[in-house]
């Protein structure tokens, strides 16, 4: 059974950095999209970004271009998600989630089957 615990959240003050981890275990990551999204207090849930591990590729929400980036390591089972740039407005809870899937990701929540319990990312300003 695959499971997803994520970590690597915390407080940063506005212009800091924080890198996310989702570590898989039950399962390895070959063939899997992997996405990033994030749920702030009285908001819907948003995709911030997905990795896909048959090409390799990648996508990102609009807000989140240029200073985030999202990662793969196979041998690790896990996935990172590195904020640079953090602003107050990405405070949100953030979850990893996963879907067997060819081919690219996409950052629709509805497609994925597998989800962490999240970690809070806080961002002062």
């Amino acid at each position: 059974q695959l499971q997803l615990v994520e970590s690597g959240g915390g407080l940063v003050q506005s212009g800091g950095s924080l890198r996310l981890s989702c570590a898989f275990s039950g399962r390895t990551l070959d063939y899997y999209a992997i996405g990033w999204f994030r749920q702030a207090p009285g908001k819907e849930r948003e995709g911030v970004s997905c990795i896909s591990d048959s090409d390799g590729s990648t996508r990102y929400a609009d807000s989140v271009k240029g200073r985030f980036t999202v990662s793969k390591d196979n041998a690790k089972n896990t996935v990172y998600l590195q904020m640079n740039s953090l602003k107050p407005e990405a405070t949100a809870v953030y979850y990893c989630a996963a879907e067997v899937r060819w081919g690219v990701c996409i950052l629709s929540e509805d497609d994925y089957d597998s989800w962490g319990q999240g970690t809070q990312v806080t961002v002062s300003s």
